[in-house]
Order: structure tokens, then C-alpha cells, then sequence
């Protein structure tokens, strides 16, 4: 397969920016939604990849040009994995400042004392004739008890994850973007698509 034009199906300016830097050696020109004036669809699924195929297929449908779209979100088990797919919508209209300070108010008042959590992200490819493909990664790690770092966005500055002392905002973006959720559902894109 080989695509020459990319929708990105987002309105989020850091989460296109870092999908757009993942895809600069790949020589295929990216255009968000954003760009061509598409309508941000509302996420009504249950799942990241409800989610994802929701907002992909659509844009497909609209633009005529292949489209990737992302879920994503963070998932605390001692929350039962909450917030998962309400990630966005669970920060007070979408300050994560004040999301993060909600969630770590609610890990600390929660009975135990498990601050594991992962990073998971769903891409769907759709193309214009209505097949969609999914690309999963996930990164396991743990909630830090304050925020650090200034890098990243959403949820990153609580985020550290396994096998590292540091949160995802305090790690470059060439490396969090190696080890993320993010970056590895965009690895197996690529490599269904570019290689």
C-alpha cells in the first residue's frame, strides 16, 4: 500500500505536532483535520478503537483521503482503569493541570496503595473505500506522587514509565516518542505502510 496524503483525524495541536514529527522521514505529506476545515468528531465510543475507527472512517468518508486517527488514554488500575477512555474529558475542559491534581487526589484517597498504570493508544488507518486497520501500543509504568517536567502534554508530567526514573515530561521527545504508546502503535503503522 502506499499512501502519499495522510489526513490526521485531531484537533489537538501537541498531539499533531508529535504525529507529525514521528512521520517526517516516511515522505508522505500530512494534513490535519484542521487544516481542511473537517469537524472534530465526538468520541462516543467505549473503547480506544471505537473511538479511533469512529473519527478515521469518518474523515475517510469526508475527505477521500486516507485517514489516521488516534485514542489514547491513561489507565490507573487502582481506578479501575479510569480515566481510560475519558482521558480528555475528565480534565475539567481539558486542563490537564487541574486533571492530573483530580486524579492524584483520587489515587491518594483510594484503598490501596497500587499507583500502576499504562499509557494505551489505538491508531486506525481508514481509507476512503471503507477498510480500516489498527495499530495498538501501550507503555506499563506507574503514577508519580507530585508533577515533573515541563515536555510532553496531557497526563504526562505524572506518568513515569517502567524502567525509568523520570516522568514523560521530563524525557526529550525524540526519546519519549521511542518508548510511548504513541510511538509504538505509529512503529507498526509504519511498518504496515511505509516498508
Amino acid at each position: 500500500m502506499k499512501i502519499t496524503k495522510l489526513l490526521l483525524a485531531s484537533h489537538n495541536k501537541n498531539k499533531l505536532a508529535e504525529l507529525k514529527n514521528m512521520l517526517k522521514p516516511y515522505q508522505v505529506e500530512v494534513v490535519s483535520a484542521v487544516e481542511l476545515n473537517l469537524p472534530d468528531v465526538e468520541e462516543t465510543g467505549e473503547t480506544f478503537e471505537d473511538n479511533a475507527r469512529l473519527k478515521a472512517e469518518t474523515l475517510a468518508k469526508m475527505s477521500g483521503f486516507y485517514c489516521l486517527a488516534d485514542d489514547s488514554g491513561l489507565c490507573v488500575n487502582c481506578l479501575g482503569g479510569k480515566p481510560g477512555v475519558f482521558s480528555a474529558r475528565y480534565a475539567p475542559n481539558r486542563d490537564f493541570d487541574k486533571g492530573m491534581d483530580m486524579l492524584l487526589a483520587e489515587i491518594e484517597n483510594s484503598v490501596s496503595d497500587d499507583r500502576s498504570a499504562y499509557f494505551c493508544c489505538v491508531l486506525a488507518l481508514a481509507n476512503p473505500n471503507g477498510k480500516t486497520q489498527f495499530f495498538e501500543g501501550r507503555v506499563n509504568g506507574k503514577i508519580a506522587r507530585q508533577k515533573s517536567g515541563k515536555g510532553g502534554f496531557g497526563y504526562d508530567p505524572i506518568f513515569i514509565p517502567e524502567g525509568y526514573d523520570k516522568s514523560f515530561a521530563e524525557l526529550g521527545a525524540e526519546e519519549k516518542n521511542r518508548i510511548s504508546h504513541r510511538g509504538q502503535a505509529l512503529q507498526k503503522f509504519v511498518k504496515a505502510c511505509f516498508s
